[in-house]
């Protein structure tokens, strides 16, 4: 199991090392970040001088190595447009998104788990087809259209729920279903899949010929090998959905890091971007190398070896 999780650490550190790169190259992409700083009615001598001060005079791979060591101490340089040290400031906006990250995914398990085990219990039922439909639906539909007609059924016609903000814990309610709901199809799919494959196993027939009772069965036996890689796919999820969360922050003016990357696009402000861009990539790659040593701890295989 060690060489399986050096392994996974060693390419989970070098996916984190190409992002760091991509990250920074976005600030020469996109043109001469000098002139863009400087704006449109500034002088030739006032691009140099702007050039000199923020050194974007220096080779780019210097100035990516210096930025790559202060980004692994935390200091991801100042906000051109906040004009407060970036670090602080996504720091400030990540608890807004991490709450809507954890509700969003509790949400999605407390719903796509048991339509799962149910459509994998009574396969080709209604209730089949009604997660069918649903994880359909799921993959298909924009969250953002998703969260604009919850806006107008249950803020403006009915009036049920803040369309916008985050004051109190209604405020998170219909982002936490619109941010749930984009990871429900694929859980809901696995915990089917795996349910059905459990059930049709020689240890379940073998657990119902000695008398266990049909809900013993389900969820003693079947519920607690199927949700094995629920678990991991959860972890990845949770990943997705922190990096998502830019399109449903700002459908409901939530002020977390999503909305945080939306205003730091809008106003060109290229050090927030750039620090966005690897924090929530990181999110990735930590959640998916958890989801993948979470795996290898379960499977009895692995742990031997």
């Amino acid at each position: 199991m060690l060489p399986f999780i050096l392994k996974r650490l060693g390419l989970a550190l070098l996916v984190a090392f190409t992002v760091s790169f991509i990250s920074f190259s976005l600030l020469f992409l996109s043109g001469d970040p000098a002139a863009a700083l400087a704006g449109e009615t500034a002088s030739g001598e006032d691009i140099e001088a702007i050039r000199r001060v923020y050194g974007f005079d220096r080779p780019m791979l210097v100035q990516y190595g210096e930025w790559l060591f202060s980004a692994i101490r935390g200091d991801f340089g100042e906000s051109y447009y906040f004009k407060l040290p970036v670090a602080s400031l996504i720091a400030e906006r990540l608890q807004v998104t991490m709450l809507l990250g954890v509700c969003g995914i509790t949400f999605a398990l407390l719903t796509a788990v048991p339509l799962g085990v149910a459509a994998a219990i009574r396969p080709n039922s209604l209730i089949d087809r009604v997660a069918l439909f649903l994880s359909v639906a799921g993959q298909a539909m924009p969250s953002f259209w998703f969260g604009l007609i919850l806006i107008v059924v249950f803020a403006i016609q009915l009036g049920l729920l803040p369309p916008s903000g985050a004051a109190t814990w209604r405020h998170f309610i219909m982002p936490t279903i619109v941010l749930g709901y984009y990871a429900m199809p694929a859980i809901m799919r696995l915990t089917r899949a795996g349910m059905l494959d459990v059930l049709n196993s020689d240890f379940i027939r073998t657990a119902r010929a000695k008398g266990a009772g049909e809900g013993r069965v389900l969820f003693k036996h079947a519920l607690r090998n199927a949700i094995i890689p629920v678990v991991s796919l959860a972890a990845v999820q949770m990943g997705f959905m922190l990096g998502g969360s830019i399109v449903v922050e700002s459908v409901f003016a939530l002020h977390g890091a999503g909305f945080l990357a939306w205003e730091s696009i809008a106003r060109n402000d290229l050090p927030t971007v750039q620090a966005l861009i690897l924090v929530f990539s990181m999110f990735y790659i930590v959640f998916t190398f958890l989801a993948d040593v979470l795996n290898a701890w379960l499977d009895p295989r692995m742990r031997s070896s």
